[in-house]
């Protein structure tokens, strides 16, 4: 069985110089792997590109795998801001607007760089990435439902588990999809009717019938 490579970085950059360098290589790898692809993004040319030497590279990772993880864990800490301020923000909000703004928020998200977004979907499984986006999967899960459960007057009758599972996967699979198969073609008039007839679409699930 061949040996997994490693994906973890060989130390932590603590000094403004260093982090630069580790920014430098981070960005290298993401802008190859847009436009050359993961077979083509070496550790001789992700060092080219950032403009650093091979063995200034190897003093902060142990390979391109590793360089890889770093860019999906980068892109998967702005997506997760967005939607975390996003949950926090409609904690308040009726149940209409609360989906609108998580509708929203979640095309929002996955606009972030689209090209590098429907790269690294293909390679979160070979660099061992899964585990956090389950933890964070679980994290949105656990506030979503939480936010069901205290608006539970606006709602039929339905398990709030069962609701939670059916809203966020499919919020989570319209953005996803949109983004990732028509990125390029989507103008503000089209997201605008996404996230109205997804809306609707949710609301419709969730709420009492009149």
């Amino acid at each position: 069985m061949a040996r997994k490579p490693p994906t973890k970085p060989r130390k932590n950059a603590s000094q403004e110089r260093s982090r630069a360098t580790v920014d430098a290589l981070v960005e290298a790898t993401a802008r190859i792997l847009v436009r050359e692809g993961f077979e083509k993004a070496s550790t001789n040319r992700i060092a080219e590109v950032a403009g650093v030497s091979v063995g200034s590279l190897y003093q902060y990772f142990p390979g391109k795998e590793a360089l890889v993880a770093a860019v999906i864990e980068r892109h998967n800490q702005e997506i997760m801001g967005l939607v975390r301020a996003a949950l926090n923000e409609v904690a308040d909000m009726p149940v209409e607007t609360a989906v609108r703004k998580l509708v929203t928020v979640a095309i929002e998200a996955h606009r972030i760089d689209p090209k590098l977004h429907r790269v690294l979907a293909e390679q979160i499984p070979r660099t061992g990435q899964l585990k956090d986006v389950e933890a964070f999967n679980r994290e949105v899960h656990t506030l979503v439902r939480a936010y069901l459960e205290s608006r539970r007057k606006e709602m039929r009758k339905i398990d709030p588990g069962l609701a939670t599972f059916i809203c966020v996967s499919a919020i989570e699979a319209v953005a996803h999809n949109t983004v990732l198969n028509q990125a390029e073609m989507l103008s503000e008039k089209m997201v605008r009717t996404l996230v109205d007839e997804t809306t609707r679409m949710v609301v419709g699930f969730l709420r009492r019938a009149a």
